[in-house]
C-alpha cells in the first residue's frame, strides 16, 4: 500500500517515527529543538502577547522543518553518491545555507521581541 492510501493515523505514525529519527540521529535537531523549548519557557516566563507568541512558535517550527528537510537531503545524496562529489557538496551547502538563513532569522526575530520584555524584567 503506498503512503498516500493508508489510514490517516498510520501516516501519522510514520510522521511520528520519522521525528523520532531525527531527534535520535540529528545532532542539530535536538540542538534547535532545545532552544525552541527554551524560547517558550521564556514566552511563558515574560508574559508575551498572543501575536509575539504565534510569530516565535511559527520561526521554531521554520528552523526545525528546515533541519528535517536539510538532513533528508543530506541523507537521500549519501544514498545515491556515496563519494565526495562538487556537485553533491553544493546541493548540501544551500540545504544547510537555507537552515542558517532561516536560524539567523529567528535569532534576530527573538531579540526584537524580546528586548523590550527582558529589559523590564531587569527594571523589576
Amino acid at each position: 500500500m503506498t503512503n498516500k492510501n493508508q489510514k490517516f493515523s498510520n501516516r501519522l505514525k510514520i510522521a511520528f517515527f520519522g521525528l523520532k529519527a531525527a531527534f535520535k540521529e540529528e545532532r542539530n535537531f535536538r540542538i534547535q529543538f532545545l532552544i525552541g523549548i527554551a524560547v517558550v519557557f521564556f514566552m511563558v516566563i515574560l508574559g508575551l502577547n498572543p501575536l509575539e507568541k504565534s510569530i516565535l512558535i511559527l520561526t521554531i517550527l521554520v528552523v526545525l522543518s528546515l533541519e528535517l528537510i536539510n538532513s533528508q537531503i543530506e541523507k537521500f545524496l549519501d544514498l545515491i553518491q556515496p563519494e565526495l562529489h562538487v556537485k553533491v557538496k553544493i546541493i548540501k551547502d544551500f540545504s544547510a545555507g537555507a537552515v542558517l538563513i532561516s536560524a539567523l532569522g529567528s535569532i534576530v526575530i527573538g531579540i526584537l521581541i524580546f528586548y523590550p520584555y527582558m529589559i523590564n524584567f531587569i527594571k523589576q
